[in-house]
C-alpha cells in the first residue's frame, strides 16, 4: 500500500514535468497499461494517469483495453474522484468531433468540484486540447482557473505546465504572488472602463474597437492585475493604484 502510494506520487510528478515515458515506467509497477489491479485503490485513482501518459507517448492503439477495464469494473461508482478521473481519461481519447462535448461532462460529474487537483488536470487537458484545435479564448477559459488552482495547491510542475499553455495562446503569465506584467496605455483605459462597470460593447464604442477586441484585451489585463475575472478589475485597480511602488495600474 504505501509503496504503491510512492509510485503513484512518482507517476504524478513525471507527468507534470513533461516525462511521460517515465511516468508510464512508474505507473506500469502498480498499474499496467491495459489492468486494473485492486490490490490498492492506487489503481483505480491512476486511471487517468495511465491514460495520459500512454497517449503522450504514442500509444493511444492500447489505451482502449484500459479504458474498456475500467468501464468493466464500473469504476465511476467508486467516487466522485474516480468518476471524474474516468471521465476525464475517456475524453483525451473521444474522437475530435467529440471530445469538446466529453469533456464538458467530465468537468460536470456530479460532486466533481470536491477534487480541485482532479479537476483542474482535466481542465488543463481541455485547455490544451482547445488551444491545438486552435480555439484559444476557450482554451484560456480552461487554462487560467487551471492555473490559479494548481497555484493555490502548491503543484508547481503542473502550475508551469498550465503557465506555458496560456503563454502558447498569447498571454503574458507572471508567477503568483509576482507583479503583474506593465499594462499598455489602451490596457490601462480599456480595465478602467470596464472596472466602471462598462460592458464590451459599451467600451468598444468609446475606443472605437469591436467587442471582441476589447474582450481580448482584457484576457490579457485580467493575468497581468492577478485577477480571473472583470468583476474583480475594481478591487484590482484600486489595490495597484495604493503604495508607493504603484500610483497607478503600471503602463508601459
Amino acid at each position: 500500500m504505501a509503496i504503491a502510494a510512492v509510485r503513484h506520487a512518482q507517476v504524478v510528478d513525471a507527468l507534470g514535468r513533461g516525462g511521460y515515458e517515465e511516468a508510464l515506467a512508474w505507473a506500469g509497477r502498480v498499474s499496467p497499461l491495459g489492468t486494473l489491479p485492486y490490490r490498492s485503490h492506487h489503481g483505480p485513482a491512476m486511471v487517468m494517469d495511465v491514460v495520459e501518459a500512454a497517449v503522450r507517448c504514442g500509444r493511444a492503439d492500447q489505451v482502449q483495453a484500459h479504458l474498456d477495464a475500467a468501464r468493466r469494473a464500473e469504476l465511476w461508482r467508486v467516487s466522485s474522484r474516480i468518476a471524474l478521473l474516468v471521465a476525464g481519461a475517456e475524453a483525451l481519447c473521444a474522437p475530435d468531433e467529440e471530445r469538446a462535448t466529453r469533456f464538458e461532462e467530465a468537468l460536470s460529474t456530479d460532486g466533481a468540484a470536491r477534487w480541485p487537483f482532479a479537476y483542474a488536470r482535466v481542465q488543463l487537458l481541455y485547455g490544451e486540447w482547445l488551444r491545438r484545435a486552435r480555439d484559444v479564448m476557450r482554451a484560456r477559459d480552461q487554462l487560467w482557473p487551471a492555473l490559479r488552482a494548481l497555484e493555490a495547491l502548491g503543484a508547481a510542475p503542473w502550475a508551469e505546465r498550465a503557465r506555458n499553455e496560456l503563454r502558447a495562446t498569447g498571454l503574458q503569465v507572471t508567477h503568483a504572488g509576482e507583479k503583474g506584467a506593465l499594462l499598455t496605455p489602451q490596457e490601462a483605459q480599456i480595465a478602467t472602463l470596464a472596472g466602471a462597470g462598462l460592458t464590451n460593447k459599451q467600451i468598444g464604442e468609446r475606443l472605437n474597437l469591436s467587442h471582441r477586441t476589447v474582450g481580448s484585451h482584457l484576457y490579457k489585463i485580467f493575468p497581468k492585475l492577478g485577477i480571473t475575472s472583470r468583476a474583480a478589475l475594481r478591487d484590482a485597480l484600486a489595490a495597484a493604484s495604493s503604495g508607493a511602488d504603484s500610483a497607478r495600474p503600471p503602463i508601459a
